[in-house]
C-alpha cells in the first residue's frame, strides 16, 4: 500500500446527519523517518515536543511498529504503544504521539465529530478509562479503515453517511473488545455460552441463576461476576429478556391470553407479568398484542 491521506469538506447537510468525518488515511513510517511527515494541513500537523489540541475526535489505530502516546493537562500521562493498539483522541485534549526512530510504526486514523458522538461520550462511554485500547491486530478493523479510505478517495454523493457509518462500526467493536479484554479463558468463555443456552432452553422453567450456576460447576457469586463481566447485564435481567421476548411471540403467534401467557413464563402472577412488560416496552401486554394485529 501507499501512504494515503484525505481531508474532507462537509456541507450543512453533511453536518444534519449527526457526524461528519473530516480526516482518514494511512501512512507507514519507516525506520528514522521523521515524524510526523510534512504532507498534512496546519490544523492537524504537530511537533512531537509541542503537541497539538484538536477540535475533534480521532481514532489511531497501530498495525506494526512501536512507539508512545501522552496526553492531558497539567498530569500527563504517557503510555507505550505497541502493534495492536489504538488510541482515542478527544476535542480540546492536549496530546502527543510518535513511533520509536528505530522501529518506525504504520498507522491508520480517522477523524469525526458531530452530536451523535458527543451523545455517546456524554452518556458516559469512554469516561474514567486510559484512551487507550488493546484490539490486537483485527482484519475486520483494517478493512474498515481501507473501505474509509476507498470511499473518501471517490468522493460521491452521500459518502459523509457512509464514513460516518464506517466510524460507528469501528467504535463499536473497540467497545466491545474493550468490554470482553478480560475473556481469554476458553473454559470460562465456554461456561458462559453454555449458561447462555440453558437460560434459553429454560424460558418455560422456573431455573433460576443459582440453578444454572450449578450446571456449570460454579459458585454463584463467581457465576455471577463472570456472566456480568461477560455480557454486560446480570444473569436474572438477560433471563428476564428472554422472557419478554419469548412472551411478544406468544402475543403475536398465539390465542393464549394474558394470564395463560404468564403462567406459562412463571411469572408471579398475571398483573406482575403485565407491569414488567409494560415496563420494558412501553405497552401491556394488550396494547402489544393490539398493536401487531393492526400492522398485520
Amino acid at each position: 500500500m501507499t501512504n494515503s491521506i484525505n481531508y474532507m469538506v462537509t456541507s450543512d447537510e453533511d453536518e444534519l446527519w449527526g457526524m461528519t468525518v473530516t480526516t482518514v488515511g494511512y501512512q507507514k513510517i519507516n525506520e528514522d523517518d521523521v515524524y510526523p511527515p510534512k504532507n498534512h494541513p496546519n490544523g492537524y500537523y504537530f511537533s512531537p515536543e509541542k503537541g497539538r489540541v484538536l477540535n475533534e475526535y480521532q481514532l489511531l489505530y497501530i498495525t506494526n511498529g512501536n512507539g508512545i502516546f501522552t496526553f492531558g493537562g497539567s498530569e500527563r500521562q504517557t503510555y507505550y504503544i505497541s502493534e495492536g493498539k489504538m488510541f482515542f483522541l478527544q476535542p480540546g485534549v492536549w496530546h502527543s504521539y510518535q513511533p520509536f526512530e528505530k522501529t518506525g510504526w504504520t498507522e491508520y486514523w480517522i477523524g469525526f465529530r458531530g452530536i451523535t458522538i458527543d451523545r455517546i461520550m456524554n452518556e458516559g462511554f469512554f469516561i474514567n478509562r486510559p484512551p487507550v485500547f488493546t484490539l490486537g491486530l483485527n482484519e475486520r478493523i483494517v478493512d474498515l479503515y481501507l473501505k474509509a479510505i476507498e470511499i473518501a478517495n471517490e468522493e460521491r454523493a452521500g459518502y459523509q453517511q457512509a464514513l460516518s457509518g464506517i466510524v460507528m462500526h469501528i467504535i463499536g467493536l473497540m467497545y466491545y473488545r474493550d468490554k470482553t479484554r478480560d475473556f481469554q479463558d476458553e473454559d470460562l468463555i465456554c461456561k458462559m455460552n453454555k449458561a447462555k443456552v440453558i437460560m434459553r432452553e429454560s424460558i418455560y422453567k422456573t431455573t433460576n441463576a443459582e440453578d444454572i450456576a450449578n450446571a456449570i460447576n460454579m459458585s454463584y457469586s463467581g457465576f455471577r461476576k463472570a456472566f456480568k463481566e461477560f455480557t454486560g447485564t446480570s444473569p436474572a435481567k438477560y433471563m428476564n429478556e428472554l422472557k419478554i421476548n419469548e412472551a411478544k411471540i406468544l402475543l403475536s403467534n398465539s390465542s393464549l391470553n394474558i394470564k395463560e401467557i404468564a403462567y406459562n413464563l412463571n411469572y408471579e402472577n398475571p398483573d406482575y407479568f403485565s407491569i414488567f412488560f409494560k415496563k420494558r416496552t412501553n405497552l401491556t401486554p394488550v396494547e402489544y398484542r393490539n398493536m401487531i394485529r393492526m400492522e398485520d
